[in-house]
């Protein structure tokens, strides 16, 4: 419990620093910033994100379910982490700083396997996600505990890839929208499983 409140702590010190996020043009370059606390919205630019899947050393998938306050796609099960890249910050930081943030995990490993990902889609709330995404495997390090931050991550639970991608053809309607679409492409890098 403390180790949730000191991540909180640390993330709120973070937050009120550099909270905003990276807008991006047609082509992906940088043109701006906005807070994220507002960037989500019925018109939502497009801007820099990130989806990472975090693998253990007997080869399992963390799946994750987003914390029942999220903005989109509450309660929905996902990928391991995702984020926001801070203005100036490389991708892969900001993957290693989430990774800590939301799960309390070190990761190792780490490589972008779809890094032209970009996705458009419309929460049933009317929220749009409008993101250049790229995305990531790594392995959680071996001495680490998943220890979620409850209002990122309500639950999680190891899977093995093979019954991800059958449980993502079989009932999309389960998973967020990119998780889905990525699930997809990952198979030609990951294989079927």
């Amino acid at each position: 419990m403390q180790d949730a409140l000191d991540r909180k702590a640390t993330d709120d010190s973070d937050a009120r620093a550099e909270d905003d996020v990276v807008l991006l043009d047609d082509r992906h370059a940088p043109i701006g910033r906005m807070p994220k606390s507002t960037v989500h919205h019925a018109a939502t630019p497009l801007h820099l994100a990130f989806s990472c899947y975090l693998f253990d050393d007997a080869g399992r998938l963390m799946m994750t379910r987003r914390g029942l306050t999220k903005l989109t796609w509450p309660g929905v099960w996902t990928n391991s982490c995702c984020g926001h890249p801070r203005p100036g910050e490389p991708v892969e930081d900001a993957v290693r700083r989430r990774c800590l943030q939301e799960l309390g995990v070190r990761i190792v490993d780490l490589h972008a396997v779809l890094p032209e990902f970009t996705y458009r889609v419309q929460d049933p709330s009317g929220v749009w996600e409008n993101e250049f995404c790229p995305v990531f495997v790594a392995r959680v390090h071996p001495d680490d505990l998943v220890r979620p931050y409850e209002e990122e991550v309500l639950e999680f639970a190891w899977a093995h890839w093979r019954d991800v991608v059958h449980s993502v053809r079989a009932t999309p309607f389960v998973f967020s929208p990119w998780a889905v679409l990525q699930v997809r492409q990952l198979i030609g890098v990951l294989g079927p499983g």
